[in-house]
């Protein structure tokens, strides 16, 4: 019997945090009371002035008509100004700024918008796992860039063959990090950009959580590298930013001819987000970023909570200064998916083993902090119940 399916989705594994999502479904029907520190998804309200500027386009009939296909012009005049207050950067609302549904949609699209079948794509090893399917169903072939990990996962280029650096059309970075919560100082750019230059290779910045940072330190945008606009383009959403996760919005900026090719593509599957989200999310940007520093301190609070549960069942992480996830070695005698299981069986709290995203990721779990601080306070206090001496499996790594 023939099948309906594309030979491509069969071979497609489902998305890992949707597995994550039906065994969390199941505990909970069994009685288990589940926290999940699983999926990186903002549990803070998006800020009242956000929701009021919505509710204020709603009542607007003029609203209700297709966005034109680049994104409404007030966005993306947002988006420049944004980026001309944040990082010093100017950028042409018309040829250089996309609106996107989401950063995730625009993964998505952007890469059959940059490849052909058969071509490569460098995919940060470990790294968000959307790099490495989108690649797959646009018929590319995944490559993985070394990233350093005692250096703070900064991408090792010296260890790409040159039959690589010549066969690969594009590369993503990534930071701050997911799910390493990696963080970099401008150079590191300018090596990328110096790197993608020399072989012709278009460059993806994923800044998903650029404004979520720590302690004073200010992530960099890869557009303040000098020509960086010649070879790059950068994600941004405002899903972690401002806590507008289900709203679906976000941008693309950068390098016109890719910002062009990007909107091609889009233009002939969607037609760009609903206007009021649209200038809902305008009035965020250009707002005093007061409602994001709130958020910060929040993270911030509850990451120093979980580091300090983590050392008492001798679990040491350097803390991060970015994003609001935590990426930890497992304890000596366990696999990442068995250290997983184990937490989750002993004491009903959802973690994600460091393998699913990507080889490099064995050895590692990620905990994500998007949970309400009520909610956090009781994993911390299950966490440090742990008695790892007594679960410990034989080695497997």
């Amino acid at each position: 019997m023939s099948s309906f399916v594309s030979k491509r989705v069969q071979g497609l594994p489902p998305y890992l945090f949707s597995v994550i999502d039906e065994k969390k479904k199941r505990l909970q029907e069994e009685g288990v009371d589940v926290i999940d520190l699983g999926i990186g998804a903002p549990d803070l309200p998006t800020p009242n002035f956000i929701v009021d500027r919505l509710i204020k386009e709603l009542q607007d009939p003029s609203n209700f008509k297709y966005s034109g296909y680049a994104g409404c012009q007030e966005f993306r005049e947002a988006v420049a100004s944004f980026y001309k207050q944040q990082y010093e950067v100017d950028l042409d609302p018309t040829t250089e700024i996309l609106t996107l549904v989401g950063s995730k949609e625009g993964i998505a699209h952007v890469i059959p918008a940059m490849i052909d079948p058969g071509d490569a794509a460098l995919i940060p090893d470990p790294g968000y796992p959307v790099y490495r399917t989108a690649t797959y169903l646009a018929g590319g072939q995944c490559i993985d860039l070394p990233l350093d990990a005692q250096d703070h996962y900064r991408p090792i280029f010296s260890q790409l063959p040159p039959s690589v650096c010549e066969k690969a059309k594009l590369m993503f970075l990534n930071y701050p990090g997911n799910p390493t919560a990696a963080t970099v100082e401008l150079n590191v750019f300018e090596e990328a950009v110096a790197f993608a230059k020399k072989h012709q290779i278009g460059v993806i910045h994923d800044s998903a959580y650029g404004l979520v940072t720590f302690d004073q330190f200010k992530a960099p945008s890869i557009l303040q590298v000098e020509g960086a606009k010649e070879i790059a383009i950068e994600f941004g959403s405002l899903s972690k930013s401002f806590n507008m996760t289900g709203w679906r919005i976000g941008y693309a900026v950068g390098n016109s001819e890719i910002i062009r090719a990007l909107s091609n593509v889009k233009s002939n599957i969607d037609t760009s987000q609903f206007l009021p989200i649209q200038k809902a999310a305008a009035e965020a940007l250009t707002s005093d970023y007061h409602a994001v520093e709130q958020n910060n301190a929040i993270y911030n609070e509850r990451l120093e909570k979980m580091l300090e549960a983590l050392k008492s069942i001798g679990i040491h992480v350097e803390k991060p200064r970015g994003s609001f996830f935590i990426w930890a070695p497992v304890p000596s005698g366990f696999s990442s998916s068995q250290f997983a299981e184990m937490v989750l069986e002993e004491t009903g709290v959802i973690i994600t083993p460091g393998n699913s995203f990507g080889p490099s990721g064995e050895g590692y779990f990620r905990i994500s902090l998007s949970v309400p601080t009520e909610r956090l306070d009781e994993a911390v206090k299950r966490i440090k119940s742990l008695n790892l001496e007594v679960t410990k499996h034989a080695p497997n790594h």
